[in-house]
């Protein structure tokens, strides 16, 4: 059998078999292209392979280089997948198509009045400290069932959950583990993978996997 010719078609049968694995359609999985410290000439050949789904962690990078992008592209979505700011909420209505940060009370709060104003009601994902390692973003899991309650009372349409496992630990069990969380809160995807455990992830629910240095190489 041919060898895929690109990284992007490489990641792509790879998140296809290991969805077949698992007895799921390829076509469930959604590839989140992490261009985040990538300029604009790295990405304009995944979107002529024809990559349509981006990840950026900065509202003020996205700005920077994305507005020229999805003028000559404007079926490019684009998730933003780090922190949010709370002052930044209605900014990043303006330029994201989902958002899968949300992890604390006072930015539901500013997503929700920014939301109202704008009219613009973004897919969100609740971001979960599924390690609780204190360094990283994201809610404790205890929370959890409290800021999703806050956010679908403010109208955020809140979609699933995201998770970061610790590094240099097998993710499986914490890819299980917000699986979990997710059903037992009713929501149904699942923000979880990067280059390294992505099909792990796809095995175990992921409906969003998040690659970056896979497909752009080391960020320099």
């Amino acid at each position: 059998m041919d060898q895929p010719a690109t990284p992007l078609e490489d990641i792509r049968a790879r998140i296809a078999q290991a969805a077949r694995i698992a007895g799921r359609a390829p076509g469930s999985v959604e590839l989140v292209a992490i261009s985040k410290t990538h300029p604009a000439e790295a990405i304009a050949p995944l979107i002529a392979q024809g990559q349509r789904a981006f990840g950026e962690n900065r509202v003020q990078d996205a700005e920077a280089k994305w507005p020229a992008l999805r003028e000559e592209n404007p079926e490019v979505r684009l998730h933003l997948v780090g922190q949010l700011q709370s002052n930044k909420a209605e900014d990043a209505l303006g330029l994201f198509d989902c958002i899968h940060s949300v992890d604390r009370p006072s930015l539901v709060a500013s997503l929700g009045k920014a939301m109202d104003r704008t009219g613009r009601r973004v897919p969100c994902f609740v971001q979960v400290n599924i390690g609780a390692e204190e360094q990283k973003g994201g809610c404790a899991i205890s929370e959890v069932p409290a800021l999703l309650a806050s956010a679908r009372e403010a109208q955020i349409p809140v979609e699933g959950l995201m998770c970061v496992p610790p590094l240099g630990i097998e993710a499986a069990p914490f890819f299980a583990l917000l699986a979990k969380i997710a059903a037992d809160n009713g929501v149904s995807q699942l923000s979880m993978g990067m280059s390294d455990d992505f099909e792990t992830a796809v095995m175990l629910g992921a409906t969003h996997v998040r690659v970056g240095s896979a497909l752009f190489g080391a960020r320099g």
